[in-house]
C-alpha cells in the first residue's frame, strides 16, 4: 500500500499550479509593482461598485454571525463573557481579505501560519483537502504567544483551493509548567505547554480523536479547551458557508476577482488616510519595562536577574503615504517568557492601524503591504534562538507599542487633526491567574481576564474613560464577578475604581480599577501576579503624566473567618495603598506589600487576601490648565486624594462639614502661579542638562539592569550605536 503522502495528487491551485506557485507570483508581483497581485485597476471595484459591496458584505456579515454563533458555544468566560475570539478569511495564498470583530491582532498572525504552511509544502504532505482542520499555536510560525489557539480550513471550489477560513481564541490554560493560560517564570519554550504546529488535527470537519485526547491530557482546564476547539471550528464552517453562498449568488470568476481587488483597495486606502491625517517625517517615543527577578526565588535560576527592556520606536511616514515602524535599537532577548516573534510584532502593529489609521470594517492585509516593521535580529522582538518563551509575550509587547500610539498623535497633531490626538493607553495590567484544587475539589487552572477593561488615555480634548478597553482587544468588558467566582476559587470582596490611578493633565487619563479577592473553599492554590511596578509603561503627552504603575499586596494567614463570624468590618478593596484598607482591617501571618509586581506563582491558602490593581490612562497636558471644577470633581467622587489636587493640579480646596469639597478659585490662582515659579527656579538649560546627563554616562552612574540593557542595546545594532555616541558625544573606547 502506498503511503498517502506519496500518492501524487493534482495541483490545488488555480489553472492548473500548485498553491505555493501561487504565493512565489503574488509575491513577486507586489515586489515588482508594489500593488497587490499587481494591480493597476480595479475593474470590479469601479465597472461595478454596487457588486463589489454586496459581496464584501456578504463576507463581512458572514464572518461577524460566525463569532457571534460561536460565542454560544464557548463555557469559558474568556471567550463567553469578555468576547476573546476572532474569524477572518483569506486568499488562497493566506493574504486577509475580510475579518468579523473581536481580537484583531489575529488578522495577520493567522495569515504568517498559512503561508508558513504553503511554503513548507504542506500541499503534498500531509495535504491540503477539503475537510482538513489544521491547529496552530507556535508563535515562531505565526501567532502571539500559546494561549491563542488557530483553527484554519481550507475552501475549496470544485478542485480548486479558493481561500483560507481561521478562527483564534485565547485559552485558560495550556498545560504549562504553572497553571494558566501565561505561565511565566521558566527559562525557555520548553515550560511553556502544549504546542501546535499548524498540527493537521482533523479531516472530514471534524477533530481526530487522538488529537483531542492528547489535548485533553496536555491541559488542566480541559472542558474549556474542547469546547473553544468546538467554537474555532463551528465559526470556520460557518465562515465557508457563506463564501459559498456568495459564490453561487455572484459567480466565482466575480469571487476571484474580488479577493485581489478588496485587497489592493484596503493598501490604497490606508494609503490615502495616512496622506490626508498625518505629517511625513520621523517621530520616536521609547518604552521601558522592568524585570525585577534577581531575587525572586519562584522563577528559574537562569531566570534570576534584574532586567529593564528596551522600546526605541521609531515610525517614519512617508509623503507618498507609507508608514514604516523600526524597533532599531530594542536590547536582546533573555530567559524570561517575554520574547515576541516577528508575528506577534506584526499583530500588534495591526492592533494599533486598526484603532487608528485603519479603523473602518473593510480591515484586511492591504494596510500590511503599505507598511513594515524592522525587528533587528537577536532583540527581544525578534530573538535568533528559535527555542525562547513566548507564553507572556504581551507584557513587553504592549508597553514597546505605546510610543508608536504617541508618535501618530504627534503626527496627527502636525496636520491638525486634533480630534485623533490620544495620549497613547495604560499596560493591560494586573494578570490574575494560578490553579491548584478549586472550590469542588477538582485540579484546575484560570486566567482572570477582567483586565481588559482598564482606563482609556487622554484625549485632546477630553478625559479618558475608566476601565472599559484593553490594547489588544478595543471591546474590553471585565466580565460578570459570578462568571470569575464560577471558574476560580476566589471570592470577590470588592471591585471599584481605583482611585489616584488615572494620569494627571489638562486632561486626565480614564481611571483604572481593583478588586480584592479572598481564597475559599480550598487550601491549595498558587496565583501569579503580573505587571509593571518599578517604571511606567507608557507616558503622557503634551505634559501629561503616566498612569499609575502597579503593587503588590497579599496577606497569608489572615483573621478573615474571625471578622465573619463576628459580623466585623472587613476590606472589599486596598484603596489608598498609604492608607490600606486591607493593612488596617485584617491581622495576617505574613504581608506582602511592595512594587515586586511582576512574580511568579506563590502558595495561597483558604481566607487569604489578594490585591489586584489594574491602571488608568495617561493624561494630555500640563495639569495646571486643568479646569478647577473637574479637579473638584474628582475629589468629591473620592476618585483623587486632597494630596494630588494641591501638590500636581495647584488647586486648593476645602472639604466642608458634610465631606463635601469645594475650590478656592483665587487661591488655586495663586497656588498655581507658586508652581510655575519654583518650575523655573528648578529648570536646567538644556545644554547644561546634556553635558550633566553626558557626564553620568561616561561615569557609568546607572543601576546594573541599566546598564545592561543599553550594553545588549548597542552591541546589537551598530547604526543605533553611532546614533547613541554621536548624540552623547561619546569616545569611540566607550562601553557601558
Amino acid at each position: 500500500m502506498i503511503p498517502a503522502h506519496k500518492i501524487e495528487t493534482t495541483p490545488i491551485g488555480w489553472d492548473g499550479r500548485t498553491v505555493k506557485e501561487m504565493l512565489e507570483e503574488s509575491e513577486r508581483l507586489v515586489a515588482d509593482s508594489g500593488r497587490y497581485y499587481g494591480l493597476e485597476e480595479l475593474r470590479l471595484r469601479e465597472g461595478n461598485p454596487i457588486l463589489f459591496e454586496k459581496i464584501f458584505s456578504h463576507l463581512r456579515g458572514g464572518l461577524v454571525n460566525a463569532r457571534s454563533t460561536a460565542l454560544n458555544i464557548s463555557a469559558s468566560p474568556i471567550v463567553a463573557e469578555i468576547g476573546e475570539l476572532c474569524f477572518a478569511l483569506y486568499t488562497p495564498e493566506g493574504d486577509s481579505i475580510a475579518l468579523s470583530t473581536g481580537i484583531i491582532v489575529h488578522v495577520h498572525t493567522i495569515s504568517d501560519a498559512i503561508k508558513f504552511m504553503i511554503r513548507n509544502n504542506f500541499e503534498e504532505n500531509p495535504g491540503i483537502r477539503p475537510g482538513f482542520v489544521f491547529s496552530n499555536n507556535n508563535s515562531m510560525i505565526g501567532d502571539v504567544h500559546t494561549a491563542d489557539v488557530h483553527t484554519i480550513i481550507p475552501i475549496f471550489w470544485e478542485d480548486e483551493l479558493i481561500g483560507w477560513a481561521a478562527g483564534v481564541t485565547h485559552e485558560i490554560d495550556v498545560g504549562g509548567i504553572a497553571p494558566g493560560s501565561m505561565c511565566y517564570g521558566h527559562p525557555d519554550r520548553y515550560g511553556d505547554g502544549l504546542l501546535l504546529s499548524t498540527e493537521l488535527a482533523g479531516t472530514n470537519d471534524e477533530f481526530h480523536e487522538d488529537y483531542l485526547l492528547r489535548c485533553r491530557e496536555s491541559v488542566r482546564a480541559e472542558m474549556y479547551w474542547v469546547l473553544d476547539e468546538k467554537t474555532r471550528l463551528t465559526g470556520c464552517q460557518l465562515i465557508r458557508d457563506q463564501v459559498y453562498r456568495t459564490i453561487e449568488e455572484v459567480g466565482i470568476d466575480a469571487y476571484k476577482q474580488f479577493i485581489r481587488e478588496a485587497i489592493e483597495e484596503g493598501r490604497r486606502s490606508f494609503i490615502g488616510t495616512v496622506k490626508q491625517m498625518t505629517f511625513p517625517g520621523e517621530y520616536e517615543a521609547p518604552s521601558f519595562m522592568d524585570v525585577p527577578w534577581k531575587d525572586d526565588l519562584t522563577v528559574h535560576m537562569q531566570s534570576r536577574k534584574d532586567m529593564l527592556m528596551n522600546s526605541p520606536v521609531k515610525i517614519t511616514i512617508g509623503a507618498e503615504g507609507r508608514l514604516d515602524v523600526s524597533f532599531e535599537g530594542a536590547n536582546g532577548w533573555d530567559f524570561h517568557s517575554f520574547n515576541c516573534s516577528k508575528s506577534a510584532m506584526q499583530g500588534a502593529m495591526w492592533v494599533l492601524l486598526t484603532q487608528t489609521l485603519f479603523n473602518s470594517d473593510k480591515v484586511n492585509d492591504g494596510a500590511y503591504y503599505a507598511t513594515s516593521v524592522h525587528l533587528p535580529y537577536g532583540s527581544w522582538c525578534n530573538p535568533n534562538f528559535e527555542k525562547v518563551s513566548t507564553t507572556l509575550a504581551w507584557l513587553f509587547l504592549i508597553p514597546g507599542f505605546t510610543g508608536m500610539w504617541r508618535s501618530l498623535s504627534r503626527a496627527y497633531f502636525a496636520r491638525g487633526f486634533l480630534e485623533e490626538v490620544y495620549a497613547s493607553y495604560p499596560c493591560t495590567f494586573n494578570l490574575l491567574q494560578g490553579g491548584g484544587i478549586n472550590h469542588f475539589g477538582q485540579p484546575s487552572a484560570f486566567t482572570n481576564f477582567e483586565l481588559s477593561s482598564q482606563g482609556t488615555g487622554a484625549l485632546y480634548y477630553k478625559d479618558g474613560e475608566a476601565s472599559c478597553a484593553a490594547m489588544w482587544n478595543p471591546e474590553g468588558d471585565m466580565g460578570e464577578m459570578e462568571s470569575w467566582e464560577f471558574l476560580e476559587p476566589l471570592l470577590y470582596l470588592g471591585r471599584r475604581i481605583k482611585a489616584n490611578s488615572a494620569g494627571h493633565g489638562k486632561y486626565r487619563g480614564g481611571w483604572g480599577m481593583e478588586s480584592l479577592r479572598m481564597l475559599y473553599k480550598t487550601q491549595s492554590q498558587v496565583l501569579f501576579t503580573g505587571g509593571e511596578g518599578h517604571v511606567f509603561g507608557t507616558a503622557g503627552i503634551f505634559g501629561g503624566y503616566p498612569g499609575n504603575s502597579g503593587y503588590r499586596h497579599a496577606m497569608h494567614g489572615t483573621n478573615m473567618k474571625a471578622l465573619f463570624d463576628g459580623r466585623k468590618p472587613y476590606p472589599v478593596v486596598d484603596g489608598d495603598p498609604e492608607n490600606s484598607q486591607m493593612s488596617e482591617l485584617v491581622e495576617a501571618q505574613q504581608e506582602t506589600f511592595d512594587l515586586h509586581a511582576l512574580c511568579g506563582p506563590h502558595p495561597f491558602g483558604e481566607y487569604d487576601l489578594y490585591a489586584s490593581v489594574q491602571r488608568g490612562g495617561p493624561g494630555l497636558g500640563d495639569p495646571l490648565e486643568r479646569d478647577p471644577s473637574a479637579v473638584e470633581t474628582d475629589l468629591n467622587k473620592g476618585d483623587l486624594s486632597p494630596r494630588f489636587a494641591s501638590g500636581v493640579y495647584g488647586v486648593v480646596a476645602t472639604q466642608n462639614g458634610d465631606g463635601k469639597w469645594t475650590v478656592d478659585p483665587e487661591a488655586t490662582a495663586r497656588r498655581r502661579d507658586e508652581i510655575r515659579r519654583e518650575r523655573l527656579e528648578k529648570s536646567v538649560d538644556t545644554r547644561e542638562f546634556i553635558d550633566r546627563e553626558r557626564e553620568r554616562i561616561l561615569q557609568k552612574d546607572f543601576i546594573a539592569p541599566v546598564c545592561d540593557m543599553y550594553r545588549s542595546s548597542l552591541s546589537l545594532s551598530e547604526s543605533w550605536r553611532d546614533k547613541f555616541y554621536r548624540f552623547w558625544n561619546l569616545p569611540e573606547d566607550f562601553q557601558f
